[in-house]
Order: C-alpha cells, then sequence, then structure tokens
C-alpha cells in the first residue's frame, strides 16, 4: 500500500498513476470535499495557464483557450478523481508521518493510524501563511490573501496590498475598480504578458522548452530564480491607478491617525492591509529523521526523498516549472510512479 497525503491535483494525479503501475494506493485528504484548496481562495481568482494546457494526464480540462475560473478547477477534481474511482478519504488530517521499521511508514490521523510501504507527499506550497513581524497600528484592518474572497470584506477606504507576486497583482487589480490602492513591492519579477501574437504565453514557453527546462540545468536555475508575474504587472497597475512604492518597514501612530512607512520613507494611511506575502513550509507533522532540511523543507531530488519509500509531488520547481502547474504535474506522478515500481521490483526475492 502506498499512502497518498492530499488529494489536490498534485496527489489525484499521483493516485492514478500509481495505480496504472499497479499499486495499491489509498490518499488522505484534510478537506472534507475534494477542490476545498481552490474552492476557498478570492472569488474572481483564474487560472493563468488555459484549460486546454491545465488537464490532469487521461482528463481533458474542457475550456479551449478561455482561463477556468477557481470553481471550476475545484469541480474538475472532483470529477477526475470519480472518472478514476480514486480511493480517497476525506476529512482526514495526518497529524504526524513515522517510520516503522525498516521499510513501513503510519500515518497517524484524528481518525486513526493508516500504515504503507510507501507515502507521496501531495500537501502543495500553501501551507501556512507567511505574515510579516510587523504589528499594524489598531484602526487597521488586516488579513492574508489566503483569507481574502472579494473586496465587500474590506471596509471602505484606501487599501494596501503588500507582496508583488501574481496574487498580490491581481488582488490590487480587483480592488482598484472600488477604492485607492497601493501596492508595496519588495525586488521586482520581470513580467510576461499573458498573450503574444494571439497565443497564450504558456504554449510559448512550452514550445521553448522553459516550462520543463530542468531544475538542475543553468536555464531550470535562471527561470527559478526569475520566476516572472503572468500578464499585468506594475506598469499595468499603474495605468489603472494603483500606486506603487517600496516594501513597508514601519509602523507609526501620529496625530491624524494610524500610518506605515516604506523603506524610502514614504507615509502610507490605508484603512485595510492585505498580506499577499505568500505562504512558508509546514511538515513538523512529518517526524522523519533527515527528511527534511535544517530550514524544514523536504529533503530531494527531483521529488525523491533520500529515505527510501518517501516521495514528493507538487512542490515549486520539484523538478522544473512545471511540476506545481496543472498541466504538467502529472510528468512528475509518471516518474514518482516509476520510482516506487523499481522499489518493489528491487524488493521482490530473486
Amino acid at each position: 500500500m502506498i499512502l497518498v497525503i492530499g488529494a489536490g491535483q498534485a496527489g489525484l494525479a499521483a493516485g492514478r498513476e500509481l495505480r496504472l503501475a499497479g499499486h495499491d494506493v489509498l490518499l488522505l485528504e484534510a478537506h472534507p470535499r475534494l477542490g476545498e484548496s481552490w474552492r476557498r481562495r478570492w472569488d474572481s481568482l483564474r487560472l493563468f495557464t488555459p484549460a486546454r494546457l491545465s488537464g490532469l494526464p487521461g482528463m481533458p480540462l474542457p475550456g479551449g483557450d478561455r482561463y477556468p475560473g477557481k470553481d471550476e478547477v475545484a469541480d474538475y477534481l472532483q470529477a477526475y478523481a470519480a472518472r478514476f474511482d480514486l480511493p480517497v478519504q476525506l476529512g482526514t488530517t495526518v497529524t504526524e508521518l513515522r517510520r516503522t521499521g525498516d521499510a513501513g511508514f503510519e500515518a497517524v490521523t484524528g481518525t486513526g493510524i493508516h500504515t504503507g510501504d510507501g507515502v507521496v507527499v501531495a500537501t502543495g506550497p500553501f501551507q501556512q501563511p507567511r505574515i510579516p513581524d510587523l504589528p499594524l497600528p489598531s484602526g487597521i484592518a488586516a488579513l492574508h490573501s489566503a483569507d481574502y474572497r472579494n473586496p465587500d470584506q474590506l471596509p471602505d477606504g484606501p487599501v494596501l496590498v503588500v507582496g508583488g507576486g501574481n496574487s498580490g497583482v491581481q488582488i490590487a487589480a480587483e480592488l482598484a475598480a472600488t477604492r485607492p490602492v497601493t501596492l508595496a513591492l519588495g525586488a521586482r519579477q520581470p513580467v510576461l504578458p499573458q498573450r503574444i501574437a494571439g497565443t497564450d504565453i504558456f504554449t510559448w514557453l512550452q514550445a521553448l522548452g522553459l516550462v520543463r527546462a530542468p531544475v538542475t540545468s543553468r536555464l531550470g536555475r535562471r527561470i527559478r530564480d526569475r520566476d516572472p508575474l503572468i500578464g499585468l504587472g506594475p506598469r499595468g497597475l499603474r495605468r489603472i491607478g494603483v500606486r506603487i512604492v517600496d516594501r513597508i518597514t514601519a509602523t507609526d501612530t501620529t496625530a491624524d491617525g494610524p500610518l506605515l512607512r516604506t523603506a524610502s520613507g514614504q507615509a502610507l494611511a490605508p484603512r485595510s492591509v492585505i498580506w499577499a506575502t505568500g505562504y512558508r513550509p509546514d511538515y513538523r507533522w512529518l517526524r522523519i529523521p533527515g527528511a527534511l532540511t535544517d530550514d524544514g523543507r523536504p529533503r530531494h531530488t527531483g521529488g525523491i526523498s533520500p529515505m527510501p519509500g518517501l516521495t514528493y509531488i507538487g512542490l515549486p520547481f520539484q523538478r522544473c516549472r512545471g511540476s506545481a502547474l496543472l498541466g504538467w504535474v502529472g510528468e512528475d506522478a509518471a516518474l514518482i510512479a516509476r520510482a516506487y515500481t523499481a522499489q518493489r521490483a528491487r524488493s521482490r526475492p530473486r
């Protein structure tokens, strides 16, 4: 039995590939329904890859060149699990993963212990919201992008969005339609248009070999280190009225009310702040000595842990730019399935 911890797109792709290779598999999903991590993101979120490039192996995502919304993706994942009859146990949070003897694993959950001779960790990149250690003055409402749904959540008045990745840029653009918005950026990222000559950018990136460039190569490392924004960037935000400032470094309370200050000394007086500052890994439940690096990240090469029987899938740049994208994660799933098949062959008596 191979346990797959997490039944998002990466876990489902891994589950299907493992079953095709003849392995018994059980997917353990913390949420009460499939696709829930997509449903809980902000209402207007759409993929930045077209539907035709966003399907998992064996089942296209309908829509052609259209960019599906988050609920469409969630419904697709539910349909995918049903189509391939994948054994998913919902509402099952793994609180501890540990070794049993030389070759086995135990996944401890609130409903019992599941055992397997292999484990695929597919818990995704969105684990623990990262919020800067910068206490805000009272009177400023704040939430992380993980909790943002739509503009109606926020009080009237100016909004500060902190973080210039795709999430921060998209949320800032949405809010700019109804209120003054400022976007605080740290390091600037390159920006690629959504379409070039009428063709989606990922069609070009795939044709040029950039999506699959191994992260071990010079090109792959450069893509990882300068991962671009897709579509709208700071210049486009300025055109729709968003103010761009540098990073926030301090807070202040004045007679006129609370203020935030940037590294260059600019003063801001937002009514609300959205932290679009990403996520940090949280593998405290993974109790296997040597499985994690000193900073708590998975120790692996292309998803294969040095701990026999333990693998990962769906990590950003696990193997290449496509590793955490719907349309390409299936390629990593196939590699992991082959690794378990090779492990099984080695363990058989001769």
